[in-house]
């Protein structure tokens, strides 16, 4: 069975913000989890890291994502 987009965003955070985000509603976890898969999209930075290294590439647009929320 295929781990859905939020559980992979979840893995992606660090435990800290993972935690954060998981006190969220679901609904708000969805539109983060969303907002990651875009920024893996279309961020080209993101897409040579990806490369190199998936994990690092999902990780950092993680962190992105959760930094925008955090602030």
């Amino acid at each position: 069975m295929p781990i859905d987009t939020v559980e992979r965003f979840l893995v992606a955070l660090s435990p800290q913000a993972r935690e954060h985000v998981r006190r969220q509603p679901r609904e708000e976890q969805e539109r983060l989890a969303a907002a990651w898969e875009t920024e893996l999209s279309e961020d080209f930075d993101l897409d040579t890291l990806s490369e190199l290294s998936p994990p690092a590439a999902e990780s950092e647009a993680a962190a992105r994502v959760v930094r925008d929320l955090l602030e």
